[in-house]
């Protein structure tokens, strides 16, 4: 007999079962062997997936969006489970997208192979499967699966399901024949030897090949003398290039399509996309005033790095100038100047308290240099203890830029009013707090650097380069007096009622301005999720959002006045019940992409995005130089905002891109959001130390050629005229 077991569950969460019921779907793991599980006889498993009406998954090309479903199979040694036959899919028409997928119920059958000699009495299996089931939104759903049948007779109690399910996969046509040619911005097809059943009828298309096609472009056909012809839209954001095509043709009467090979002939043009030239905004670039002032920082610190060994002192006094500069154009970048307005605010605030103002600079003064020396002696002795890492690491955690969005989104409702921090906290640390001003401006200090590590390198890369290859005592002055230079703009406000008489008198213009400052903390939440999802995933950053939803809940519970001390606990324990689920629901998927290897996943999302860039390594630069190419490497993270910036502005320029492919440029992108021991290496051979770096290499051996950090478009033209 079958052991059943049908489970009703949440979606996504389930034990081990036959059957499993969300509200979406309703999946099943079935068998089928007519004649018993014996060698050399049929033997088939397959996930049948009865869909809520309106709601749908996806066949293994989604389309425009969705995933695949995927099944993972337990079975005992020396049984194989192939591929899924997948059954001839549906259009999906959604607003402008068109994606591939199923409706109603759909089994995806498998086949088994049965080793010779199996002489067990039951056949145990088990699955994983994971799906995407999809309306107006779309949830990712799994469940482990459990089946045992008997192995000496018949299990064919879905014989039915099994039979329609084959009979609706795409069958393939000997006699057929087809050709394909890129024509412009379309795929010219010629398909020759259809069966009779198609002749003369308007024919639906799927492609197999994902990346490829415009899906819900219309697709002209037209028959001559028994020939199909079409011309199929390529897609503007077309990622893939294969030698030869598989698509399906499917009539509206037959309940399969028909696979058909499609040679392309003629092969791909140099550029498998037109860029489209991005602009950035403000929330991610430079303030107006900063890439100028970079770039004369970054060159002369490049000068002051290389002229390090030659001359002494006066070279590394000269380093020193740099960082104090650059730490104070830190300022103006967008991580750092939300806590800088914050802290200005809190002095015009107190513009008649001047022996407290002046306290209170030095204290963020300290707090700033402190939390820089105490980072860049983190970096030195991990280092020397020989792992690989460099400027700005911290953000290659996602647990640490998780707690930074935190911090920012409690920083940002309270700014807003949702809360005050003093009603949250107990009394004995709330009055600790009110009497230790001064530890609240070092506090301020440490939080500026924390977010502002990743803006550094634009200003310092090959100062920070020079630095980490100093004594460590050097290498920490420099990193010290770029916290001096980070924390001087508000000393100085502090410290000279001259400057601090500028400053707005106080009024009721101060609550509306505190007000104000909770969106661009907000805005920084915003890319701190962004940095999660390209460190862990779409799955990742909605449950980070998810668990900041949860922390603003408990926020707001835990600060807002009440009357009576039951609504207090009340409300208290459901805020913070409620942040506990959260954690403990979705914290887990924040660990889901834990491991290193990021530049893998970042050219699997570069393909995606366009095939114009391919993940950078040492072999790839090699050999593409051996080949007579020249290289351009763009050394990135996620939580670099000026290699954002560079990326959408400068690197997406039309006239640059037509120069890339004039002279037959390799671009490379060497990802860093998350650790890769082998970018880091490079990085150090580079005299760099953080992103972004951008790299020309000409063919041959010839030196490589730095650009500035803030790019600009003539100057890598200029560098490629070079070549």
């Amino acid at each position: 007999m079958v052991v059943v077991t049908l489970l009703a569950a949440l979606p996504g969460h389930a034990a081990a079962a036959t059957a499993l019921v969300t509200d979406h779907v309703r999946a099943e793991l079935l068998a089928h062997s007519p004649q018993g599980v014996q060698h050399g006889m049929p033997l088939w498993l397959g996930l049948s997936i009865e869909h809520q009406p309106h709601w749908h998954t996806y066949w293994k090309n989604p389309g425009d969006s969705g995933l695949p479903t995927t099944l993972a199979w337990t079975l005992p040694t020396g049984f194989t489970a192939g591929d899924i036959s997948w059954p001839t899919p549906q259009h999906l028409p959604l607003g402008p997208l068109l994606n591939y997928g199923y409706e109603g119920r759909v089994l995806l059958p498998v086949p088994v192979t049965v080793p010779a000699g199996y002489a067990g009495k039951t056949l145990d299996i088990k699955l994983h499967a994971e799906w995407l089931v999809c309306k107006e939104i779309c949830l990712p759903e799994s469940g482990d699966f459990l089946l045992t049948i008997p192995t000496a007779q018949p299990t064919a109690a879905h014989e039915a399901l099994f039979n329609a399910a084959r009979a609706a996969v795409p069958v393939t046509v000997p006699q057929a024949s087809a050709s394909a040619r890129v024509d412009g911005n379309a795929l010219a097809m010629e398909v020759r030897g259809l069966p009779a059943a198609a002749q003369g009828q308007p024919l639906r298309l799927m492609m197999e090949d994902a990346g490829v096609i415009d899906y819900a472009a219309k697709v002209d056909q037209r028959w001559t003398d028994g020939t199909l012809q079409l011309r199929v839209p390529l897609s503007a954001q077309r990622s893939e290039s294969p030698a030869a095509l598989q698509i399906i043709l499917k009539a509206a009467t037959q309940p399969a399509g028909w696979s058909i090979p499609v040679p392309l002939a003629g092969g791909w043009p140099n550029t498998a996309s037109t860029a489209n030239p991005g602009t950035a905004g403000a929330s991610s670039a430079p303030s107006a005033n900063a890439p100028a002032a970079g770039a004369a920082i970054s060159s002369g610190a490049a000068g002051a790095a290389s002229a390090g060994a030659a001359s002494g002192a006066p070279a590394f006094l000269l380093t020193l100038l740099f960082a104090f500069i650059g730490g104070a154009i830190l300022n103006l970048m967008p991580c750092v100047f939300p806590v800088l307005s914050l802290k200005l605010v809190s002095l015009a605030q107190h513009a008649n308290e001047r022996k407290q103002a002046v306290a209170g600079g030095i204290a963020y003064t300290a707090g700033v240099v402190l939390s820089f020396a105490a980072l860049a002696g983190l970096l030195l002795a991990l280092r020397a203890g020989g792992e690989q890492l460099g400027w700005g690491f911290q953000l290659q955690s996602p647990t640490v830029v998780f707690l930074l969005a935190a911090l920012f989104t409690l920083i940002g409702l309270n700014l807003a009013g949702v809360f005050e921090f003093g009603t949250m906290l107990p009394s004995a640390l709330a009055s600790f707090r009110a009497r230790n001003r001064l530890l609240d401006d070092a506090l301020s200090g440490a939080l500026a650097v924390a977010v502002a590590s990743p803006c550094t390198a634009p200003f310092m890369g090959a100062a920070m380069g020079a630095a980490l290859t100093e004594s460590p005592p050097k290498a920490l002055a420099i990193f010290v007096v770029l916290g001096l230079g980070m924390a001087a703009p508000y000393l100085a406000a502090s410290c000279w009622p001259g400057l601090a008489r500028v400053l707005p008198k106080p009024g009721a213009w101060m609550q509306r301005f505190k007000v104000l400052m909770a969106f661009p903390m907000f805005a920084t939440v915003v890319w701190l999720a962004w940095v999660l999802g390209q460190q862990t995933g779409i799955d990742g950053m909605a449950a980070a959002l998810a668990m900041l939803v949860a922390l603003a809940f408990a926020a707001w519970t835990l600060g807002t006045p009440v009357r009576t001390r039951r609504t207090r606990v009340l409300l208290a324990g459901a805020g913070l019940l409620t942040l506990a689920a959260a954690v403990g629901t979705a914290g887990p998927l924040l660990r889901a992409d834990s491991g290193n290897g990021s530049n893998e996943v970042s050219a699997k999302k570069e393909t995606q995005a366009g095939a114009r860039w391919s993940a950078w390594s040492e072999t790839a630069v090699a050999q593409a130089r051996a080949a007579g190419k020249p290289v351009f490497v763009d050394f990135t993270a996620a939580w670099c905002v000026t290699c954002q910036f560079n990326k959408r502005a400068t690197l997406a320029d039309a006239r640059l891109l037509a120069d890339f492919d004039a002279r037959n440029v390799v671009l490379l992108r060497a990802d860093w959001t998350r650790r890769d021991p082998a970018i880091t290496q490079q990085l150090a051979r580079l005299g760099r130390n953080g992103v972004p770096v951008y790299v020309l290499y000409a063919p041959g051996d010839a030196p490589p050629q730095l650009l500035s950090e803030l790019l600009t478009v003539e100057q890598v033209r200029t560098a490629l005229k070079q070549l």
